[in-house]
Formats: C-alpha cells, structure tokens, sequence
C-alpha cells in the first residue's frame, strides 16, 4: 500500500482559503440572485403591465441576498477549515507515533 506523505497543515493558509472561497460563494450567490431577481422582475412587470425598474433587481434583491450569502459562507467555511486544520494534525501525530 503506498503511503503519501503531506507535510504539516500550515495555520497561515486558513483565511486565504476562507476569504477566497467566502468571495467566489458571494460572487455565485449574487450572480444567480441576480438572475432570478430580473427575471421576477420581467414576469411581474409583464403580468402587471407596466416596465419594472430593473435598479431594483439590484438594489433590493441581490445585494442583501449576496450579503447574507457571504456571512454564513464566512462563518461556515471558517469552521470548516478548522475542523479540516485540527483533523489532520491529529491523524498527523497519530501516524509519527506509529512509526
């Protein structure tokens, strides 16, 4: 059975995972957030008769949606990386004590 070595998890690595995977979930959530904002928008000004104000899509729907989005992903992944930090330095201590 081949074994692969990984070196020691490095603390310093932590928020540079958070942040860029906290600002590409902000970034999905507000696209696709968004989208179904101006789409609602096109639906209810169609079926209302009358030209919706697109700043709205904006405005109102996607950038809370997208803030909210961003602090649970924040919060999340912060834990997430930890948990992953403080897993694999303990199956790393347990793999040097059994040599």
């Amino acid at each position: 059975m081949p074994s692969t070595r990984r070196g020691a998890p490095r603390w310093s690595l932590i928020p540079v995972r958070v942040l860029l995977l906290t600002f590409l979930l902000t970034l999905l959530a507000f696209a696709l957030s968004l989208l179904l904002g101006i789409l609602g928008l096109l639906i209810t000004g169609w079926l209302r008769g009358f030209r919706p104000n697109m700043t709205m899509a904006y405005r109102h729907i996607a950038l809370p949606i997208a803030a909210v989005a961003a602090g649970i992903g924040l919060i999340f992944l912060t834990v997430l990386e930890i948990r992953n930090y403080r897993q694999t330095k303990a199956l790393l201590g347990i793999e040097r004590a059994s040599r």
